[in-house]
């Protein structure tokens, strides 16, 4: 699982809570249902205003829609 989080004019501190945030959602929502395969999440500009809930809905729907792309 990997994760790109890029400036976008905010703090190493700010980027590093983003990081760790989308690391935690990760393993508890994305990596128990993937098989093994390289995931790369990038995050918008939105996500450093975005509440913990917000960002639980997002990976939730990423969750949801990487099924679908193994079914090809």
């Amino acid at each position: 699982m990997g994760f790109v989080v890029p400036k976008f004019t905010h703090s190493v501190v700010q980027r590093n809570q983003l990081k760790r945030r989308l690391r935690e959602l990760a393993r508890l929502r994305l990596l128990p249902m993937l098989p093994p395969i390289d995931v790369v999440i990038r995050a918008r500009r939105e996500a450093y205003d975005a509440s913990f809930a917000a960002l639980t809905v997002d990976v939730d729907r990423i969750g949801s829609e990487l099924p679908r792309l193994f079914a090809r």
